[in-house]
């Protein structure tokens, strides 16, 4: 099978090899640049580099890790942090920004694939910050949550034994869900997963005592290659390193939610208005 996964006589190939090579090139640049500001757009505010934590991509061609949504849990519902909301939260440059679990969480992590244009990633922006079910039959067990539903933690009471058929029973409980997107034209994708072995993790790991809450993880959920929406966690049993893994299904790309590292990514600019 060719490396990419598409035969060699195909135009299709052609164009996604082009653009992979062009998100290497682009990763290499943010990587060997530290914190230098890179240009990515003549308009706007808020862009450049800025260092984040992401789940690791282990596999496929996207260039880096999906952005972690710290999560706390306020009277039994889920709800994403954000950082000018924080108790010690500030907009400054063009960011929101609050310092978690010793690490500075800006409103730059989530400023990519489009996603920078979306109203509520003003800085200053008010917003409900609740997950939200959006099930788009991704799981069986979602299907018969309406969409918008505040997720519950008690909906994830089997999260120490859910399985769906797919890789290994009892690393978690996973929802396909939506952030910052009531009353909105457009919404921010999400996954979130409530795991043992993310409260594991979290006992040794400031960040992720700091950004988790009971087990529970979260992440945008935009696929940094070629900006598709994965089908998430637990969903493909055919791709070797998948199983029990988070799967985009565009382009074989896969990312670990149990391995949350940092890296220095960057910012697309907002739109000034």
């Amino acid at each position: 099978m060719d490396e990419d996964k598409y035969p060699a006589p195909s135009s299709r190939r052609r164009f996604v090899k082009g653009m992979v090579g062009s998100a290497a090139l682009g990763s290499l640049g943010v990587a060997g640049s530290g914190l230098t500001t890179v240009p990515t757009n003549r308009s706007g505010v808020g862009g450049g580099n800025v260092e984040a934590k992401v789940i690791r991509n282990t596999d496929g061609p996207a260039p880096r890790g999906m952005s972690q949504i710290p999560v706390t849990v306020e009277d039994g519902y889920l709800r994403g942090v954000w950082p000018a909301a924080a108790e010690n939260g500030e907009v400054a440059d063009g960011a929101a920004k609050t310092t978690l679990g010793g690490v500075t969480y800006s409103s730059k992590w989530f400023q990519y694939c489009g996603i920078q244009t979306h109203p509520k990633l003003v800085p200053d922006s008010e917003a409900d910050n609740f997950l939200r079910a959006d099930p788009g039959g991704r799981y069986e067990w979602e299907a018969d949550l309406e969409s918008g539903t505040k997720l519950a933690v008690e909906m994830f009471d089997d999260y120490e034994e859910w399985g769906n058929g797919v890789g290994d029973a009892g690393l978690g409980k996973p929802a396909a869900a939506t952030w910052r997107s009531v009353e909105t034209d457009s919404t921010l994708p999400v996954q979130v997963i409530r795991s043992p072995e993310i409260e594991r993790l979290a006992e040794d790991d400031e960040w992720l005592a700091a950004s988790t809450d009971r087990g529970f993880l979260a992440w945008l959920n935009k696929c940094t290659h070629l900006c598709c929406v994965p089908s998430g966690f637990k969903q493909s049993a055919t791709v070797d390193g998948a199983e029990n893994a988070v799967y985009c299904q565009c382009h074989q790309s896969v990312y670990d939610p149990f391995d949350v590292v940092s890296k220095v990514v960057t910012a697309f600019p907002r739109p000034e208005n």
